[in-house]
């Protein structure tokens, strides 16, 4: 009754880590989140309000989105990615990843994907029956594709279509893309389309981040929403940025959607608009301030001789890689580190590791971002206190895997 190539499927790796994490809390255990990456902070007021007052939004809105809202982003990514981008370049769709598995479902070709890797990517690709390739990478690149590695993949078969995807800042690495014109150049010699996943580039510590696009927008689609920077990852909100070369993609993808989620949520997407229109500049450097320093604490108080790991850029994460033999897999040793310290992380295998590689990916969001925002407007600081004070688990979670390791 069901297909084999779903049958072989595992729920996303993700979503699982918060739901047995929610489970062993319920079950009376201190678990300490660093497993599930989802915002801490609270979606801004303005926008808030925005939602009560278009709650009587009832009916069905424009397959491809609300027009306001098109134009609001459009104008929005222009100024952002220093290009013309009209309304009729975006598409609206209920969270990036529905919009990402169509675009697989439509597209005619091999995935290049890097190690590492979202979760998603690669069990959309099977779904799909699009073959993958996974791309080498290093830690002293950043854990980024170069072009020589990329070509390695290509000059094995010419005459293919191939989709790469990139994601800058990135999950699960927390590192940015430093080699964006030299991919590029690779892509424009073999026509490579490029999926640029930014959906953590408004939480990039380093203020001057630049998208893939403006070194090859011909063949870059920009996928990005509300989920990471603007705290509403439950809202549902993604977009598409596609070019006008890519017209006939686009329209392809229009009566995708238009057979499967038919449009976004009206209240959400008129919410939205306040998103892109509103100033919400003080809120996104604070959040950005909060999250580079929650993540230095870590970075800091967690790399050793037996733990390696790159200092974050951007978004949630950091990915440690633990030196030591005592298990077989990451998998293993992150149930082990679970099970003794309530610390949850997820394996480096979930996003292309080998799985006898003891790589994981930490989030560091656990802890009440409403009340460390409210507390660095007060202030204007950030300091040892106040993330004593306003994220204690992200403390006592460092030190149990710090000692963890120690006894190991």
């Amino acid at each position: 009754m069901i297909k084999d190539i779903i049958k072989n499927l595992k729920s996303s790796s993700t979503l699982k880590i918060n739901e047995i994490s929610k489970k062993l809390e319920s079950e009376g255990k201190k678990i300490y989140k660093f497993g599930f990456g989802q915002s801490p902070f609270q979606v801004p007021i303005d926008v808030i309000d925005e939602l009560k007052n278009n709650a009587h939004q009832n009916k069905y809105l424009p397959m491809q989105g609300l027009n306001e809202l098109r134009t609001a982003i459009s104008k929005y990514a222009s100024i952002k990615n220093n290009h013309n981008y009209k309304a009729e370049n975006v598409i609206i769709g209920p969270g990036t990843k529905e919009l990402m598995f169509l675009l697989q479902q439509l597209f005619d070709g091999d995935i290049l994907l890097p190690t590492p890797s979202w979760v998603s990517y690669a069990p959309q690709a099977l779904i799909s029956r699009n073959k993958v390739h996974w791309i080498t990478t290093t830690r002293e690149n950043n854990w980024f594709p170069t072009a020589e590695e990329i070509e390695k993949i290509i000059l094995k078969n010419k005459d293919k279509n191939y989709l790469l995807f990139l994601n800058s800042p990135n999950n699960p690495s927390g590192q940015i893309c430093s080699n964006l014109k030299e991919i590029s150049n690779i892509a424009k010699k073999y026509n490579i389309l490029i999926l640029s996943d930014e959906i953590y580039s408004e939480l990039s510590f380093n203020e001057n981040f630049k998208s893939i696009s403006q070194f090859y927008p011909e063949k870059t689609i920009i996928s990005t929403g509300l989920s990471k920077w603007c705290g509403a990852g439950g809202w549902r909100l993604g977009y598409f940025l596609i070019p006008e070369a890519l017209r006939e993609l686009r329209d392809s993808l229009k009566i995708l959607a238009s057979e499967t989620f038919s449009s976004v949520s009206a209240p959400i997407q008129y919410a939205a608009i306040a998103a892109y229109s509103n100033n919400h500049d003080e809120y996104i450097n604070n959040s950005r301030s909060i999250l580079k320093a929650v993540g230095e604490y870590v970075y800091e108080n967690l790399k050793s001789n037996t733990i390696s790991m790159n200092k974050s850029q951007g978004g949630f994460y950091l990915m440690p890689e633990f030196l030591i033999e005592k298990f077989s897999t990451s998998e293993e040793m992150c149930s082990n580190i679970l099970k003794e310290t309530g610390v949850a992380l997820l394996p480096g295998s979930d996003f292309g590791f080998s799985k006898e590689r003891m790589i994981t990916r930490l989030s560091f969001t656990d802890f009440n971002g409403g009340e460390f925002m409210q507390n660095v407007k007060k202030t204007k600081k950030i300091d040892m206190n106040s993330i004593s004070k306003f994220a204690p688990k992200i403390i006592e979670g460092t030190k149990k895997l710090k000692d963890w390791v120690e006894s190991n």
